[in-house]
């Protein structure tokens, strides 16, 4: 009599995430990227990298080579709300206003991601968290709208980041 063949279960794979904070600290709130960036030390895992860039988004289009997902965080322009959140899955939906949503930056993060999509280099997930700000002058201080969502949207990309790692779409995380 043979025994029968133990099946092993599936291997778990974890998909590689990496999250950038988008801005330029010394112009207000055009910073906040970066400082939720840096409200994320010690709280994701020890394999997702956590960069800042500032005004070559070029870097981005570099940084998401080889990446299965991909989170920026960025300041939006003035549209109404300063310190509003908007969540941008571009699975599901475009860049809104044909992708000039938040650029103080000269070749903007949408058309970085255009030009990465073009390639064929692009991670397969992005999301965006795009903070609406109110001030973007040189030297000024970050308004206190904007300073005010900082920890909500850290504590957002950390589920965003677990929930991309395994793979979950937002729609079955929400269940």
């Amino acid at each position: 009599m043979t025994e029968p063949i133990a099946r092993q279960a599936p291997l778990q794979t974890t998909r590689s995430v990496r999250v950038i904070g988008i801005g330029n600290p010394d112009r207000a709130d055009d910073g906040v990227g970066c400082l939720v960036a840096q409200r994320l030390a010690g709280r994701l895992p020890a394999d997702v990298a956590v960069l800042t860039r500032g005004g070559d988004m070029m870097d981005i289009g570099d940084d998401m080579v080889g990446i299965d997902a991909l989170v920026c965080i960025d300041a939006a322009r003035p549209a109404g709300s300063p310190g509003s959140i908007t969540r941008i899955d571009l699975e599901k939906q475009l860049l809104p206003g044909g992708g000039t949503f938040a650029s103080s930056h000269g070749f903007g993060l949408a058309q970085t991601i255009a030009l990465a999509l073009a390639l064929g280099t692009a991670s397969q997930d992005i999301v965006i968290y795009a903070i609406e700000g109110a001030s973007f002058e040189p030297g000024a201080a970050m308004t206190p709208e904007v300073a005010a969502v900082v920890q909500d949207v850290a504590a957002r990309v950390v589920a965003e980041v677990d929930r991309l790692r395994s793979g979950t779409s937002k729609e079955a995380s929400d269940a």
